[in-house]
């Protein structure tokens, strides 16, 4: 399925479709074939480059929420949008804002790059920045307080609420449709969670095609989803400091917790290896699907969702001086994850895996049948 290094390129590759509008550049982004130094030769996975996207991955569900708000009439005509978001689906919202004709207000926190918040100032979004974290949610339960507050004082405003809100969900069925298409078939998909969004809506659909999917899910150290206690993150983009409802736990085989510096070490292998990469998540992903291809019979395949590029990352994960002043460089990750039996065995520190996924919520019970059979 995968190119040679050696094998030339068509001599009349199709062009790519002409656009009218920005929004009709969102989908239909590419997949690259990724081993070495993640897997031997021929034993690696195919990674869906969703930074192709004019924002990364989050413009599907900022465009289909606000589609279908205004589909229903919870979005009238020219009203504002206000949403709470650490970068990328602000990145979405502007575009849909652009797209359908809403002022976007995007409420953040100051982990947010000061690229990001250019850019989204650009794009002509209002960014509010919140400045003192919730003393239990962090800064994600601080964003939505404001989101809360300013709702309140502005009438026929509307919050898309992605953590919660099914269409975001809905949104990928898109993305399952072109992994199908792209791979013919599909075993294994791993995908980052916070809002549970990308990872519901994808292997809900590639279950329809492939029932025997297995859904591995890569999380954050310090993230609450899976279990684990709270703690301060630095990396943004997976993980969370709530519980989000749109987390579809029965779906899961298996998480895996990812810390920075693994993730940081990964973003750059793949950047030096392959010219291709992206922030937190995509180093995250990139570390547990190698460890998938190692880990599975050779002729498995393995999609691995890359949810953003590395552009908002230049001043982090890509900057030594900033990674040296955090720990993070030169921190090669194991070669295995440690096991763990239940998700709040004990707190992960790096990188670990738990093939036992329940809702720390108690909000639902994992089926075998659609996790598949636990390794």
């Amino acid at each position: 399925m995968h190119l040679s290094l050696l094998e030339p390129l068509p001599a009349h590759a199709p062009l790519p479709a002409l656009a009218r509008r920005p929004a009709q550049l969102v989908g239909n982004t590419p997949v690259l074939w990724i081993d070495t130094p993640f897997a031997p030769v021929g034993r690696g996975f195919y990674a869906k480059l969703e930074g192709a996207n004019p924002g990364g991955i989050k413009d599907r569900p900022g465009l289909h929420m606000v589609r279908e708000a205004r589909r229903r009439g919870d979005l009238v005509p020219g009203a504002p949008i206000i949403e709470s978001s650490s970068g990328t689906l602000g990145l979405g919202l502007a575009l849909a804002g652009l797209t359908y004709g809403h002022p976007v207000t995007v409420v953040t926190d100051p982990g947010m790059e000061p690229s990001m918040l250019r850019l989204l100032t650009a794009l002509g979004a209002d960014v509010d920045q919140v400045d003192v974290p919730h003393p239990e949610g962090g800064w994600q339960q601080s964003r939505r307080e404001r989101v809360a507050e300013r709702l309140e004082r502005t009438p026929g405003a509307y919050c898309p609420d992605q953590y919660h809100n099914p269409d975001n969900v809905a949104a990928y069925r898109p993305l399952a449709a072109e992994l199908v298409a792209q791979l013919g078939r599909v075993d294994v998909l791993v995908a980052a969670v916070g809002t549970g969004g990308h990872s519901a809506g994808t292997a809900a659909v590639l279950r329809e095609s492939f029932p025997g999917l297995r859904l591995i899910g890569v999380d954050a150290i310090g993230s609450v989803i899976f279990g684990q206690p709270v703690a301060p993150r630095l990396m943004r983009g997976l993980g969370s400091s709530i519980h989000p409802s749109n987390v579809d736990y029965d779906a899961f085989a298996e998480v895996h917790w990812v810390a920075p510096a693994e993730a940081v070490w990964v973003c750059r292998q793949l950047a030096r290896r392959q010219c291709v990469s992206g922030g937190w998540s995509v180093g995250a992903v990139a570390l547990v699907a190698g460890w998938a291809a190692r880990a599975y019979p050779p002729d498995t395949r393995i999609a691995a969702i890359f949810p953003d590029g590395p552009h908002r990352y230049l001043e982090t994960v890509y900057n030594d001086a900033w990674c040296r002043d955090h720990a993070l460089l030169d921190r090669e990750p194991p070669a295995e994850p440690d096991e763990i039996t239940a998700p709040d065995e004990c707190v992960v520190t790096g990188w670990s895996r738990c093939s036992r996924v329940r809702d720390p919520l108690g909000r639902a019970g994992r089926t075998d049948a659609k996790a598949g059979v636990a390794r």
